[in-house]
């Protein structure tokens, strides 16, 4: 017996919508109403890149363009509804999902000091006690504030002081948490003084987290094989995730279906049974600017079978080497991802710089399309607080 096929417009349509890519960027972002977006989405990566604003104000604003960062801001600092911690990378999460990391917790507590031997500067691991009890004592901390004498900071993210590689075990493990973030640098702070009690004395088994990480992960991203299951949250393992979709399969819980990508190729995923009679929405046909961390291009290797778009990062690439720009956005239009941009908000001088557009192969370029971009330039121009847009020469590159 054959397996459904899922056609690849319908796949792409899908995908979006549990992404909540696939309606008008319209409605509240504040309080309870954002912090159902997050938790709609999963999860909203955190990153410190600013040439236009951070990615997660970012991801946010594609979906609400109502949404400032003083309301995310809210939610993680007083009313404690988010956290922030790591899934593939940091992110904020919500805080029904804390339970869920006393696991992933465990296993760093038993990895790290292993796994940063290699690279740390020796002694970080004598800062434990150390460091925990200054923070109880004194109250929230910084790394620049533990400098270990003789240390003038770092060369890099890969060197740390010992005392600031302690907090970022401790903060790994659970000891601490992230109570706010001045500027873009973390505070950190006693767990039971951030995170609500409800979450902290909430026990879940480990087998309790295998279901919820697999059947969350299946409900984001609509289908996928055990492998992107377990690579959603990271908070399981690859093995895990197969024996749940084992087990899944002869309870019938989950079918297998053939996903068509861009270039007509299947794949067998997993999906919900009643996934196979969604009818998602028609995404509006607005040019929409992505982050490059947002959630729907997360696993890059997805996005390119779906959309048939590479894209990679190249902030690390030399400049003479770079195909694109330091930091190129994704272009949004309907289900089909059209191009890149490369822009920076200049807010010296009151502008959105365009250095360049690249429309993908086979995407037409004429006066309306030309005019969506125009107008999402101006409305992000308005979220990041500049009043205008400036066009390099020879911006368009066809």
């Amino acid at each position: 017996m054959s397996l459904p096929i899922l056609p690849n417009p319908l796949a792409r349509r899908l995908f979006l919508h549990r992404h909540a890519l696939a309606e008008a960027p319209e409605g509240a972002a504040t309080g309870q109403a954002l912090h159902d977006l997050i938790s709609r989405i999963g999860f909203v990566q955190v990153d410190s890149v600013n040439t236009v604003e951070r990615a997660h104000h970012m991801i946010l604003f594609s979906r609400r363009q109502s949404y400032r960062p003083p309301a995310l801001k809210r939610l993680l600092e007083k009313d404690r509804g988010l956290w922030e911690h790591w899934t593939h990378d940091a992110s904020i999460l919500p805080m029904a999902v804390f339970p869920h990391w006393k696991h992933r917790f465990d296993r760093a507590r038993e990895r790290l000091v292993e796994r940063w031997a290699g690279w740390q500067r020796d002694g970080f691991a004598d800062r434990f006690d150390e460091v925990l009890k200054r923070v109880a004592d004194e109250g929230p901390v910084t790394s620049s504030d533990v400098l270990d004498e003789g240390h003038n900071g770092s060369s890099g993210w890969w060197d740390w002081h010992p005392s600031k590689a302690a907090l970022e075990y401790l903060w790994r493990v659970g000891e601490l948490s992230i109570t706010r973030r001045d500027g873009f640098q973390k505070v950190y702070d006693l767990t039971e003084r951030v995170i609500p009690l409800a979450a902290r004395v909430h026990q879940v088994s480990e087998d309790e987290t295998i279901d919820w990480a697999c059947r969350s992960a299946l409900g984001h991203l609509g289908f996928a094989t055990s492998g992107e299951l377990a690579a959603y949250w990271g908070a399981i393992t690859p093995e895990q995730a197969k024996g749940w979709a084992l087990a899944a399969l002869a309870r019938g819980e989950v079918v297998e279906v053939m996903v068509e990508g861009h270039d007509r190729a299947l794949r067998k995923s997993l999906c919900f049974p009643e996934t196979l009679h969604e009818v998602p929405p028609e995404p509006p046909s607005r040019l929409r600017i992505l982050s490059p961390f947002d959630p729907a291009l997360r696993d890059r290797r997805r996005a390119e079978r779906l959309f048939g778009f590479y894209y990679r990062i190249e902030i690390f690439v030399p400049e003479a080497k770079r195909q694109y720009g330091y930091y190129v956005f994704p272009v949004l239009e309907g289900a089909n991802l059209i191009g890149r941009i490369d822009m920076k908000a200049a807010r010296d001088a009151d502008v959105l710089r365009v250095r360049a557009f690249w429309p993908e192969a086979g995407v037409k370029w004429g006066k309306g399309r030309q005019q969506k971009l125009e107008a999402e330039l101006e409305r992000m121009g308005r979220f990041v607080g500049v009043n205008g847009v400036e066009w390099g020469d020879g911006w368009l590159r066809i």
